[in-house]
């Protein structure tokens, strides 16, 4: 993980957060828990930072997280009704204002010709708002796979915070 790369990001995640006083949550499968070490390596996450939830297998997804295993085998662990509803669960099962959560395939294997490696779909779910997932098929090796990931979580948490009224 390329903390330098992250770190500005998460700098601007901790300041908006804060100034609001409203705290995360992250469900990471294919990042294994690396959106939560980025937001852990600044000093002072625990004012703002709950919880991380590595939910790699199916099983732990639905454990967890509640995920229905008739979605997951229905549309498959890297779907966007999988990461929505991770992004959910995750929001509502850490009792946060905020939750990311990301499925997907970061190779070199697990691909297919329908998801092919670097095949990833990312969830922000807002408390009293909307759950918005997107679809992004990275280029790269495995660790860049998960790092663009982790930049796009970061990005898009900001993206999610409710403006201040």
């Amino acid at each position: 993980m390329d903390t330098l790369a992250t770190l500005p990001l998460v700098q601007q995640l901790a300041e908006r957060l804060t100034a609001q006083g409203l705290t995360l949550a992250t469900a990471e499968s294919c990042t294994g828990g690396l959106i939560a070490a980025a937001c852990t390596e600044l000093s002072g996450s625990s004012i703002w930072f709950e919880r991380g939830f590595v939910t790699y297998s199916n099983e732990a997804k639905t454990a967890l997280l509640g995920v229905d295993p008739a979605l997951i085998a229905a549309h498959g662990a890297v779907s966007e009704l999988v990461a929505k509803a991770m992004a959910s669960g995750a929001l509502n099962r850490a009792g946060v204002d905020l939750a990311v959560a990301v499925t997907g395939i970061a190779g070199p294997t697990g691909g297919t010709p329908e998801k092919p490696v670097g095949t990833v779909w990312l969830a922000w779910a807002v408390k009293h708002g909307e759950v918005r997932a997107v679809h992004h098929l990275f280029a790269g090796d495995r660790a860049g796979v998960r790092q663009q990931t982790c930049e796009v979580a970061l990005q898009g948490l900001l993206d999610a915070i409710p403006a201040r009224t």
